[in-house]
């Protein structure tokens, strides 16, 4: 019998089968290792990289909304009775639209130097007042003056007495929010001071000729300093991780690690978090890096991520936590606060919480209007943990200016001592139905990755196993129908030979009439009874 295939198409067919089986087990095995370094390819931060626009411009909108206590009994200041009462206005929205500039590439550490910009616009629509509202607030110039004379001598501090006292210093300013902002107000005292740093020196840094929480921010390229991020060329994992800030990779403003310049730059973040994993925000604004842990997972535009939030331990200075008491700076207070006198020239400014949020309650108790609250005042992001995509960002920080007795200025003399919150803002961004779209497409690839190789697996069994179970079926078929042929071979046979039997019988009896029957018959009847006729 025939083989039922040719054997160089079995040979042939077998082989590809083994083939796509064994490329189906790789692929099942290697896919989301090879689909991750695809990925991660196309992630690394360079000029012609998919991400490269949207890290320079990014595509969200972006608002930036403040809010101005308003202070309502300044005229009992001093008065240990009465504590400040406060009023919040706002918010002021801003729609802002960033960039980046000065951008110089470092191939040799795989980095990239740089320096931010955005324009700011009002949003008349998204605000709850006006510009020309008017504000009364705490005379951060005349405070930031006097705060310098704590550690001089008599003389000079004598000389700053006369000068607010020549100027007609007061507690408490009203200016409209336009020029508490951007815009601006210029100062009596800060433009003798700005002529008299050939008498103070350095004791004295006036680096503005005008004081506004957020002047000359509006298109300046300067005053966040020169940023220095890794670009994940040489290692994924470090991408958008700060190298240096100014060209340096300590701050100079605290001590030991926490002068470190480290953590996210602010546009990308670690891949693979976990729960376990605290993610760092380095701020210019305050000089140091912001310590984020996780809290919970959650679900933005159908895409679930890990939220990380600012905690106890973000605003700590050494009260609960040991090792952030580095960050104290010389003034040590109650955990909620973080002093960053040394990063604003020597202000003394402390950062914290929006309404002392994870604060000590002993700042909410100073003053009155403050009421914390999680949803409105926590600072967190919500990032995809296997990339380290941001789905959904809550910036929000509150400036505070530590008012005490100082010594040889006359209008502070009989002050309390607190920390008086002036302003707080917030910076909320989340990513859009369309950005969400791209990247749910990764989970689908990955498991169509799986799928194909399970295909190709199954293609590859069939084949290797088709034509063994066709020859299998065909023997089958083949012994049944030999068995069959064979009984009815058997039975052919068995009838031929009887019908040849009866032949040959035929043939021995000869030809008889009824008549010699008869006679035949008669006769051995006779002979079997022993008589003769």
């Amino acid at each position: 019998m025939k083989p039922l295939v040719p054997v160089n198409k079995l040979i042939l067919v077998s082989a590809l089968g083994f083939l796509l089986g064994i490329c189906g087990i790789l692929i099942g095995m290697f896919w989301e290792q090879i689909f991750n370094t695809m990925l991660n390819e196309e992630m690394v931060l360079r000029p012609d990289s998919v991400i490269y626009t949207r890290w320079k411009n990014p595509p969200l909108d972006l608002n930036l909304d403040i809010y101005l206590y308003n202070w309502t009994n300044p005229e009992d200041f001093g008065n240990s009775s009465v504590k400040p009462i406060l009023e919040q206005c706002g918010p002021y929205r801003f729609r802002e639209k960033p960039d980046k500039v000065d951008i110089n590439w470092h191939p040799e550490n795989a980095s990239v130097t740089y320096k931010r910009k955005s324009l700011y616009y009002f949003d008349a629509a998204g605000s709850n007042g006006s510009l020309d509202d008017t504000i009364v607030t705490l005379n951060a110039v005349a405070l930031a003056a006097a705060a310098k004379t704590k550690y001089w001598d008599a003389m000079n501090t004598r000389m700053v007495n006369m000068g607010l006292s020549v100027y007609q210093q007061e507690l408490s300013i009203s200016k409209t929010v336009d020029e508490l902002l951007f815009t601006g107000y210029s100062d009596d005292m800060m433009t003798t001071a700005r002529t008299m740093t050939n008498i103070f020196g350095k004791k004295v840094e006036v680096p503005f000729d005008k004081f506004g929480w957020f002047y000359t921010r509006n298109g300046s390229a300067e005053l966040t300093g020169v940023f220095n991020a890794y670009t994940g060329a040489d290692d994924i994992s470090r991408m958008g991780q700060m190298h240096t800030w100014n060209y340096k990779t300590n701050t100079g403003f605290f001590e030991s690690h926490c002068g470190m310049v480290n953590g996210s730059a602010g546009e990308f973040y670690p891949k693979n978090l976990t729960p376990d994993s605290i993610v760092g925000l380095f701020t210019p604004d305050m000089c140091r890096t912001v310590p984020l842990e996780y809290t919970e997972a959650v679900e933005i535009e159908g895409i679930r991520g890990y939220k990380y939030s600012g905690g106890a331990r973000a605003v700590d200075n050494g009260t609960l936590y040991p090792e952030n008491e580095c960050f104290c700076g010389g003034e040590c207070v109650p955990s909620g606060l973080m002093n960053v006198s040394a990063c604003r020239f020597g202000t003394p400014a402390f950062m914290s919480f929006p309404h002392f949020y994870q604060a000590d309650p002993f700042y909410v108790d100073q003053v009155e209007g403050l009421e914390p609250n999680k949803e409105k005042h926590e600072f967190y992001m919500i990032l995809e943990p296997k990339t380290g995509l941001t789905l959904e960002v809550a910036a929000r920080f509150q400036v505070n200016m530590l008012v005490e007795p100082i010594k040889g200025i006359s209008i502070y003399e009989d002050v309390p001592r607190i920390f008086f919150p002036l302003i707080w803002f917030e910076q909320k961004v989340r990513i859009t139905p369309e950005l969400a779209a791209e990247w749910k497409l990764i989970p689908r690839v990955l498991l169509g990755g799986q799928i194909f190789a399970g295909v190709l697996f199954a293609i590859g069994v069939i084949m290797l196993a088709w034509y063994p179970m066709q020859h299998l079926c065909f023997g089958r078929r083949n012994r049944r129908g030999t068995s069959s042929t064979n009984k009815i071979h058997s039975s052919e046979n068995g009838v031929v030979a009887e019908l040849k039997a009866l032949q040959n019988h035929k043939e021995t009896i000869p030809e008889q009439s009824p008549l010699l029957e008869k006679s035949t018959r008669s006769l051995t009847i006779t002979e079997s009874n022993g008589k003769k006729e």
